[in-house]
């Protein structure tokens, strides 16, 4: 259930950038071999990002943003970056079980060349489509190394310029497509699902609400591009204290009724049986895996 709630995003031809990164706190980083990426700079893009997963693998969680499948460069980005330390590549506007099982294939080569464990590398996939966000079970379902998946809901970016809605902070127009997004990954066995980023970065209330409405659906984490955005995702996608007080008062009270043989009680007013005890044991496990 645990994994990341911040990751930022590091453009992986940016050295000065590279070299502050885990000191900002976020949970984990994606250094972006894609859109933040001139064309021209992608071979020193993939150097730089090899090394300095090597050089950070101590202190946080690594992924990759590789460019898209379409564009031909996948292969060449998997080959220079799939080095001992990193965690996982994401894989941009994946639209299809064939992209994700080619993708698995290139890991699987990478690692034998590299001499690493067979299926180390995981992928967090990158829905940013229409045709991706109809597809996700089949696609999330598609190889044992999927593990998260991140929606692309940012301001104008793709999926925004696919579907054509306009965007607010709320976020009432992607709700279906975050909806599905995580049903899809509850059925394919993906518990880890991400927002995208919040663009405006000087926008601390629109973060806060935009977390929260996703958060409210089942998402575990967003996208960050700048360190101020951190402290917000990190709180909001975390278990409140009030929360895991009356879960920890479900399990007590759930306990107790048992013992007196019955299998069912209240707390605070509300029902409590088997059901409810395995959501208080979800939080809590969430909780626990968190402050590890």
């Amino acid at each position: 259930m645990s994994g990341p709630r911040s990751i930022m995003t590091v453009p992986a031809n940016r050295e000065d950038m590279l070299t502050k990164a885990p000191a900002y706190g976020a949970d984990a980083l994606i250094f972006d071999l894609e859109d933040s990426v001139p064309v021209a700079d992608k071979p020193r893009a993939r150097a730089l990002a090899a090394e300095y997963i090597g050089k950070h693998k101590a202190l946080t969680h690594i992924y990759v943003r590789v460019n898209a499948w379409d564009t031909g460069m996948t292969a060449d980005d998997i080959a220079a970056i799939a080095v001992d330390g990193l965690v996982g590549i994401k894989l941009p506007k994946t639209e299809s079980a064939a992209m994700i099982e080619a993708v698995d294939a290139l890991l699987t080569a990478a690692e034998e060349r590299q001499g690493l464990p067979a299926g180390r590398i995981g992928i967090e996939v990158g829905l940013e489509s229409a045709k991706g966000i109809w597809f996700a079970y089949e696609i999330l379902s598609a190889s044992p190394r999927v593990h998260s998946v991140m929606i692309g809901t940012a301001q104008d970016g793709d999926l925004q310029t696919d579907l054509g809605y306009t965007w607010t902070a709320e976020g009432d127009e992607v709700l279906y497509a975050r909806s599905r997004v995580v049903l899809a990954a509850r059925a394919a066995g993906v518990e880890h699902v991400l927002d995208g980023a919040y663009s405006n970065v000087r926008d601390a209330e629109g973060l806060r609400i935009c977390c929260e409405a996703a958060r409210k659906l089942g998402y575990r984490g967003k996208s960050v591009i700048h360190p101020n955005q951190i402290e917000t995702v990190n709180r909001i996608f975390a278990p409140t204290a009030v929360e895991i007080a009356y879960y920890q008062r479900v399990i007590t009270a759930f306990d107790e009724a048992v013992a007196r043989g019955s299998a069912a009680t209240t707390v605070d007013g509300k029902l409590v049986d088997y059901a409810m005890v395995g959501m208080a044991k979800r939080v809590l496990a969430w909780a626990a895996q968190l402050a590890d």
